[in-house]
């Protein structure tokens, strides 16, 4: 496959994977916190649940990022690519919810966000393609 298609591809599938990892991890979320479901309607979380929430944005990214690398194999550039149109995306979604949720919520998503995409890939490269450690 050329390079770029398959660029374009990891980092396509290192997006769709965030929102499908968050989605079912949302579902979790709603099916195990008493009182999720509702306070998802009224946008009106607990601590317990603001924190739930970062968990799945954190969860989702690593697994982005793994997604992304595991495709990707030696093109690094489309993890970073990945990482950066993530934070695009979600800035104006959480513009758009700014009085919704306190302000260190939405610093703690927008600042880990891009990290934690490359923590996944990191992930990948160390144990899927066999790097070793100096042990």
């Amino acid at each position: 496959m050329p390079k770029p298609i398959k660029f374009v591809l990891a980092v396509l599938i290192g997006f769709v994977v965030w929102f499908v990892v968050a989605t079912i991890a949302n579902m979790l979320i709603r099916a195990s916190l008493p009182g999720y479901a509702e306070a998802e309607l009224a946008t009106r979380f607990t601590l317990p649940m603001l924190l739930a929430r970062l968990v799945v944005g954190a969860v989702s990214s690593v697994a982005a990022g793994l997604a992304c690398a595991l495709f990707a194999r030696s093109i690094l550039g489309a993890v970073k690519v990945l990482a950066a149109a993530l934070v695009l995306f979600f800035v104006p979604v959480h513009y758009s919810l700014w009085t919704q949720f306190p302000l260190w919520y939405h610093a703690v998503f927008l600042v880990s966000l891009a990290p934690l995409v490359l923590v996944g890939a990191r992930v990948t490269h160390r144990f899927a393609f066999g790097v070793r450690s100096a042990a």
